[in-house]
């Protein structure tokens, strides 16, 4: 693996959207957001590719473009889109993956459409990248027990998280009308569990992301999980999944879909982010989860903080993971 140098204060972040941009209304979030990374003593250069009229920030190629000399220069330690949006797929045979594997590995942060980006980066390239939080969450405090996505960008050790036992059910904070909200409203109580009942412990090399965007992918050259595994295999892999908006039925697809195409053949667990999404009306999403994987000899965690639900456990694609259900703890090692 091959993972960024850690960011310190000085350093400059880039912002650019190589999937949705900023619609009007939702540009004081933006400025809220940029202004606390340079609170915390960073420097934030803006692209152009940022315009929230349509579905993407602008044409694949000067998305593709944009991101593709943010990875390259030097200058810029870290790259952290505004959020995700619906197609970056689009962009993926834009990119000048070469030049990009020729650069030292910057820091990619992102989530939901970001993993279209996120995972071929790990996989591909053996860059570490940041899934769990965007630009628009910076401004928020990490909730107890959780990290910041800055904390951990900026590690030069160890980091241990554990599960704060709550959760929002009824969506997201209005950045409208209070574009400076800095604290997650966390108002249920639910934490870990092991699908099946009881506890367990695995260790492996992180790699995972959100389904909706990631399942189209598998069996390409943009999704050899299967691959990365096998180049790892000493270590085994913890692969996570989320499911932003799939019914349970599509949810349930989409997994025996990646089982299908070896994303859990060197897995040692599997990680299942908390959701929103509706049951179908045979199935639930648990049963889902369990209609796909229960068969594999794997313990399956259910309702981990990496989903489409505050608040958002940051997680480190190619780290190494060791994970404990029983004190809901997880800790990353950049090795």
């Amino acid at each position: 693996m091959r993972y960024p140098t850690p960011l310190q204060p000085g350093d400059t972040i880039g912002v650019t959207a190589p999937s949705s941009g900023v619609a009007g209304p939702l540009r004081p979030r933006l400025d809220a957001a940029v202004a606390s990374l340079r609170e915390r003593g960073f420097e934030v250069v803006l692209g152009d590719c940022l315009d929230g009229s349509s579905v993407t920030s602008a044409p694949r190629a000067r998305r593709a473009a944009e991101l593709g000399a943010m990875l390259t220069d030097p200058a810029i330690r870290a790259v952290v889109p505004p959020w995700g949006g619906e197609l970056a797929i689009d962009l993926l045979e834009e990119l000048d993956w070469a030049a990009v594997e020729r650069a030292e590995p910057t820091w990619v942060v992102g989530w939901s459409d970001l993993d279209t980006v996120l995972l071929p980066l790990t996989t591909r390239l053996g860059w570490a990248t940041l899934h769990g939080w965007n630009l628009m969450d910076t401004p928020y405090a990490a909730p107890d027990g959780l990290l910041h996505w800055v904390d951990v960008a900026s590690a030069t050790g160890p980091l241990t998280q554990t599960s704060p036992g709550r959760y929002r059910a009824d969506g997201w904070d209005d950045y409208v009308a209070e574009p400076g909200v800095d604290r997650m409203t966390l108002s249920d109580e639910g934490g870990w569990s092991l699908l099946g009942g009881g506890e367990a412990s695995f260790s492996g090399r992180l790699v995972g992301g959100c389904l909706e965007v990631l399942s189209p992918l598998a069996g390409t050259a943009y999704a050899d999980v299967r691959g990365f595994g096998e180049a790892h295999a000493d270590d085994g892999l913890v692969v996570y999944v989320e499911a932003a908006e799939h019914g349970a039925y599509d949810v349930a697809r989409a997994l025996h879909g990646l089982r299908l195409a070896g994303w859990f053949d060197h897995a040692t667990g599997i990680l299942v982010g908390r959701t929103s999404a509706p049951a179908a009306e045979h199935l639930t999403q648990a049963e889902a989860v369990k209609d796909a994987l229960g068969m594999l000899d794997l313990p399956v965690v259910l309702d981990v903080e990496i989903g489409h639900v505050q608040p958002f456990l940051p997680l480190v694609n190619g780290a190494l993971a060791d994970v404990d259900t029983g004190d809901r703890t997880l800790v990353q090692t950049f090795a």
